[in-house]
This record gives C-alpha cells, sequence and structure tokens, in this order.
C-alpha cells in the first residue's frame, strides 16, 4: 500500500502537484535548490547537472499536463512508449552555485505529428543561466517513432 503524501496527508496525484511546480500562461515553471552533489570541486553547478534539471522541468510540465511517463511505459495509449530527447541545443550564459535557487522554465514552441519542440531556461532570480532548445519524440519500444494523440497538441500549446 502506498504511504501517505506527507504534505497533504493524502496518496494521489494531487499532493505531487506541490512538488511538481506550475503551468503558466507560457508553460510550466519549476523550482529547484542546487544542493552540493550538483556541484563540482569549487561549488559551481557541474555542466552535466543542468541536462538533470532541464529534464525535471520536463517531465513535471508533462506530469501537470496530465502526461505521465509511468502510463506511457504500462501501454496505457496501446503499445509501450518512452520520449527520447533528440536533439538539445544548450547555451551556457552563467554559473550557478550551491543553495541558489534554481526557476525552470519550459515552453512549447512547436509540435508536429510525432515531435516536439520545446524552449528551457533556468534562471536565478531573473538572471539567465541556461538556455536550451529541445526536440524530443515519442518512440516503442522497438524504438519506432509514434505520432502524438490528437488531444495533446492542445495540452501542448494551449
Amino acid at each position: 500500500m502506498a504511504e501517505p503524501n506527507q504534505l497533504t496527508g493524502d496518496n494521489s496525484r494531487a499532493g505531487d502537484a506541490l512538488l511538481s511546480g506550475v503551468l503558466t500562461t507560457s508553460g510550466h515553471r519549476l523550482l529547484a535548490r542546487v544542493y552540493y552533489a550538483d556541484t563540482d570541486f569549487s561549488g559551481v553547478v557541474y555542466h552535466g547537472r543542468y541536462l538533470e534539471f532541464l529534464e525535471r522541468g520536463r517531465t513535471d510540465f508533462l506530469r501537470l499536463t496530465g502526461i505521465h511517463h509511468s502510463e506511457l511505459a504500462d501501454g496505457v495509449h496501446g503499445e509501450h512508449l518512452v520520449w527520447i530527447v533528440r536533439r538539445m541545443e544548450i547555451d551556457f550564459r552563467g554559473p550557478a552555485r550551491i543553495d541558489d535557487i534554481l526557476a525552470i522554465e519550459t515552453r512549447v514552441e512547436d509540435v508536429s505529428g510525432a515531435r516536439i519542440h520545446m524552449l528551457q531556461r533556468i534562471s536565478r532570480e531573473d538572471v539567465l543561466l541556461i538556455e536550451a532548445k529541445v526536440e524530443a519524440a515519442l518512440i516503442n519500444k522497438e524504438g519506432r517513432p509514434r505520432r502524438f494523440p490528437k488531444e495533446w497538441k492542445e495540452l501542448f500549446l494551449r
């Protein structure tokens, strides 16, 4: 049996929303603290960790729109599906440091039948640190691309 959510006292997805950031008029916003494990020996965030912050932003954006990785993996849409990042372009503009609170913003730029293009930004107190252009897609367990369900385009672009 699932343990109750410590923040809400229940084990529903509603309790997860407190951890998943918020949908905004332009997309999604998630706050994250920089921990010691995120930094290199100098106390600056290690460049590879930014990929993890960006992934959390995309995952929580999808979660709040009602698209859950676990349901895709369980075959809810007729077959086992997974998200992949097909392409990413990252511009490192400034460093984040231990104990900084980062805002991870995700915005959908374009959606085609099988691909989604997102713009993601990581900032600290309105100072832009990272900007990333991300192209993602859905594939099945054989690695073949799959089209998004029709209703997803509205969710992505609302």
